[in-house]
């Protein structure tokens, strides 16, 4: 190894040093971000979903997050190729993606997902079932498309989470992650604009924890203790990328209480980009004012190892690589604990085993064609 080698592999041991959350042992502090992929014919993950994972455990992340998976409710999604987290043919498919990422000497959480009213109208799969949401209220348009939740319907959901994260622990994951952010279901119930409800569901932004905190407390007794429960928040929505649900330090306190209370691991606190402060007069970011505010551990994520955001490549725009300076800093200084890597992965399965080895001119830059495949 060379000297210039020898100086980055030092630069860059903060991203490589082990974590223990219970007992649960990381072996460094990169996670693989969830990225929806949408290769799961029917809803089932095959072969080739599972050699796309195992490849980033072949090179050395230390957590993997899958894509998020749809729990069993018929309107969790709107695209028939997104994996199922029910069924016997899902499960077994995911089994086997356990098996490959563990035989790589990787670790392995699903993501559990339901889009709420992000769904459309007479979206397959199950055309007949309307979109769900606290209030019946579109996301991307603020129009009526469906009665508010039953209490009923509520419960179900509810049941449908815990029995993933049951089947999760069964087939031998390391953990779940609920997905509580970006304007899906559970942050639709965060956010005031799209609860309007007037029970105990709905109200301030306290009440309005009820949903999380109740799937959090079922799925913590489907799995006992010492099984890692995160969930994943932002403060942007999908459809609004200025929303906040909370102004400033105290209502984020407040909001997050009830979450920690219900049985949280771990905070995956969703940004854009990990270096901008979250508040005015603080250079902590979304995750280090989580961390400071909860003292449980703290996963950042947006942008990292790229110069530029996840909209571009929605605009079939791709994205150069950057250096990881500000990044180590922040996790030397114990800002946050884990560091989610999502497109740079995703592009270059090899992307922690090139930063470990001080390998940064090899790294690939990330182009739009990489959601049109698995790599």
């Amino acid at each position: 190894m060379s000297n210039q080698d020898t100086q980055s592999s030092t630069k860059v041991a903060p991203l490589f040093e082990p974590f223990s959350l219970g007992k649960l042992k990381l072996k460094n502090r990169i996670v693989m971000a969830p990225m929806t992929r949408a290769f799961s014919p029917e809803g089932v993950p095959g072969p080739d979903v599972a050699a796309y994972y195992r490849r980033r455990a072949e090179n050395g992340v230390g957590l993997i997050i899958t894509e998020g998976t749809l729990i069993n409710d018929p309107a969790a999604t709107n695209n028939p190729n997104i994996p199922n987290f029910h069924g016997i043919d899902a499960l077994k498919g995911w089994a086997e993606v356990v098996s490959q990422v563990h035989e790589a000497g990787g670790l392995i959480m699903p993501q559990l997902w339901h889009i709420g009213t992000d769904r459309k109208i007479g979206a397959i799969p199950n055309p007949d079932e309307k979109p769900i949401g606290p209030s019946g209220i579109d996301i991307a348009t603020g129009e009526q498309v469906n009665e508010p939740m039953s209490e009923s319907r509520i419960a179900s959901v509810i049941a449908a989470y815990a029995q993933a994260a049951a089947d999760a622990k069964r087939i031998g994951f390391d953990g779940i992650e609920l997905h509580g952010a970006h304007g899906y279901l559970i942050d639709q119930f965060f956010w005031e604009k799209t609860n309007q409800r007037n029970d105990s569901y709905g109200g301030d932004l306290v009440k309005r924890t009820r949903f999380a905190a109740e799937i959090i407390a079922a799925c913590r007794r489907a799995v006992g203790p010492d099984f890692p429960i995160i969930i994943r928040l932002s403060q942007w929505k999908s459809t609004e990328y200025q929303a906040k649900l909370a102004e400033n330090p105290d209502q984020l306190a407040q909001f997050l209480s009830p979450l920690v209370e219900a049985g949280v691991d771990v905070f995956h606190s969703s940004t854009r980009r990990f270096w901008e402060p979250e508040f005015e007069g603080s250079d902590l970011n979304f995750a280090g004012w989580v961390k400071k505010l909860t003292g449980k551990p703290t996963i950042t994520v947006g942008s990292i190892g790229l110069d530029n955001d996840f909209l571009a490549a929605f605009k079939g725009e791709g994205a150069g690589t950057s250096n990881v300076d500000t990044l180590i800093d922040k996790l030397g200084s114990n800002e946050f604990d884990l560091v989610a890597v999502g497109r740079a992965l995703l592009i270059d399965p090899a992307w922690a085993t090139k930063i470990r080895e001080g390998r940064t001119d090899e790294l690939t830059p990330f182009t739009p064609e990489a959601l049109r495949t698995l790599f």
